[in-house]
């Protein structure tokens, strides 16, 4: 056998270990801890059976829970879209000023736990809200509405992000030719703009709903007496204790959730099937009436946004909301309520462990899909994608049944930063592995062809060649793993103990507590700190002469 076959089964080796190593870390932290939540909702006094299903199913409670779900999830969907919609094409198609701060602004949402929205909203229409004694209004904001609003801002910046991507791949040649043939502007929105971005919106669509229907910050705070299934979840394990009708009620959760996944899934396949590769890209026209109508438009989408995570930044800052509104720093200087800043320090420790996991296991998945296009590859990018369709509650209250013991084979990750560490990798592993993936696709298999002439092995390529050439996405899938553990609630609710609690779980407790201005001093701190990260990354990359990959962020 010669020398250049057996480094080639060497390398086949070293790729074939990587990939079932990365399939043994995703069947033992999301396979089979959703096969022991599904085992946990047939377990009965007697053995197995269905009867847990049939208890929450004949509850009335459990019908009107999840007709509540499922109106907040449509309501939320509907109102999105459309203003996600607008919002993109003053973003793409107009040429209206100060674009770069308003996508900036947008974003504003995703930089701190969904509850800050709701938190922002009873600040301002609650009972003793700002515009509600202000003007001595009678707004009514908890309960379906609420929860509306709450949820409509908190995924505006992801169905804008999806959308904005959709427009802007419009072929001008299109839209040249209708103009030559005599279409007008709306003839041309009708026939051309709305059909080709219908996949996108049809992507954001399912994934606004899924976020809608899965979200558990909102409906705890501003939800009052409004019950959702994330919400009975959470009720029926920390209130009652009673693990198995709340596996029940958690895989009714991840039905909706896997469906919804799979169609955003194949619409986001699709929109992209459509871009042809000599597509020129459409770049928009001045026109001062039609720019100052999408300026105007923007502005009041976005003014929402920025008004909401304004209140709870001035909320920060306040000694007693609403009685006592002098200006004072007593909020992050004397915060000896939860702990202190030890759930922050927390958080920052749980996002770095994630960050660096979350590289190395996301970036040798998209290594194997690329290299491997046999059996392994095609596993790990099938049960790697499994995690995006699981609901972060359903995940974490997995994560209690399986490894949330003092004994057995994983007693050394129970009750540490490193398990919740493990849960948030795992629950965002997917949307990591594709950026990492979509990175790699665009590196030349030249690379490969030329290292193989000259004898490298394909460890050899991997370190001299393609890591630094995907450094950037390296660094922005780390920032996105810091991101989301940061912000996240639902996937680590059930987790967290008194010596693990972490930052956007002290919000909640906080809030709960009616300590509502250390509540919106510890969500100011969670925001500068993600923002925090986003400036330092750039500044590394700006170092490198490179620009961050936007599907990471």
């Amino acid at each position: 056998m010669t020398s250049r076959s057996l480094r080639l089964d060497a390398d086949r080796v070293f790729i074939a270990a990587i990939g079932l190593a990365i399939v043994v870390l995703l069947l033992v932290f999301v396979a089979w801890p959703m096969l022991i939540i599904v085992g946990k909702s047939l377990t009965t006094k007697t053995g197995f059976g269905l009867d847990n299903y049939w208890r929450v199913f004949g509850g009335r409670k459990f019908a009107t829970v999840t007709w509540n779900s499922f109106a907040v999830s449509t309501t939320v969907t509907v109102i999105t879209v459309a203003l996600a919609f607008v919002y993109s094409y003053a973003l793409t198609r107009s040429a209206m000023p100060f674009k770069g701060a308003f996508r900036f602004l947008a974003t504003l949402p995703v930089f701190a736990p969904s509850l800050v929205q709701g938190i922002g909203l009873i600040f301002l229409f609650g009972r003793n809200g700002l515009i509600n004694t202000t003007f001595d209004l009678e707004i009514k904001i908890y309960g379906f509405w609420g929860i509306v609003i709450a949820n409509v801002l908190y995924s505006l910046p992801q169905a804008v992000l999806l959308i904005s991507t959709a427009l802007a791949v419009a072929d001008a040649r299109t839209y040249e030719a209708a103009t030559v043939l005599g279409a007008g502007p709306v003839r041309k929105f009708f026939d051309i703009t709305l059909p080709s971005v219908k996949f996108g919106l049809l992507a954001a669509a399912f994934l606004v709903f899924t976020i809608a229907l899965t979200d558990f910050g909102n409906p705890m705070v501003i939800g009052a007496d409004y019950t959702v299934l994330a919400n009975d979840i959470y009720n029926q394990v920390s209130g009652q204790m009673n693990f198995q009708l709340g596996s029940v009620v958690a895989i009714v959760l991840l039905a909706p959730a896997l469906l919804a996944f799979q169609i955003e899934r194949i619409a986001n396949k699709r929109q992209f099937a459509l871009v042809a590769d000599r597509s020129v890209p459409l770049a928009p026209k001045k026109s001062p009436l039609f720019d100052a109508c999408m300026f105007v438009a923007a502005t009041l989408i976005v003014l929402p946004i920025v008004a909401v995570i304004g209140m709870v930044v001035y909320a920060s800052f306040v000694k007693g909301w609403p009685y006592n509104l002098t200006l004072t720093l007593d909020n992050y200087l004397n915060n000896t309520a939860q702990n202190g800043y030890e759930p922050l320090v927390n958080s920052v420790l749980v996002s770095l462990i994630a960050a660096v996991i979350g590289v190395v296991t996301t970036m040798a998945a998209a290594f194997v899909i690329r290299r491997d296009q046999g059996v392994v590859g095609r596993m790990v990018n099938g049960i790697g994608l499994l995690p995006a369709a699981v609901p972060g509650m359903v995940l974490g209250l997995a994560y209690i049944f399986a490894f949330n013991k003092a004994t057995g084979p994983f007693s050394l990750i129970y009750d540490t930063l490193l398990m919740l560490a493990l849960c948030n990798v795992f629950h965002y592993f997917s949307q990591g592995m594709l950026t990492a993936s979509t990175s790699l696709r665009q590196i030349s298999s030249s690379f490969d062809e030329a290292s193989a002439c000259l004898g490298g092995r394909v460890v050899d390529t991997l370190r001299l060649v393609t890591l630094p050439l995907v450094m950037p996405t390296l660094l922005a899938v780390g920032i996105f793993f810091f991101m989301r553990s940061m912000v996240t609630l639902s996937g680590i609710i059930f987790l967290v103990s008194p010596g693990t609690n972490l930052a956007a779980v002290t919000v909640m407790l906080l809030d709960d507590a009616g300590a509502t201005t250390h509540a919106a001093a510890y969500s100011t701190l969670i925001m500068l700190v993600v923002i925090g990260s986003l400036v330092l990354l750039n500044l590394v990359l700006r170092l490198l002469g490179k620009d961050a990959p936007r599907a990471a962020i």
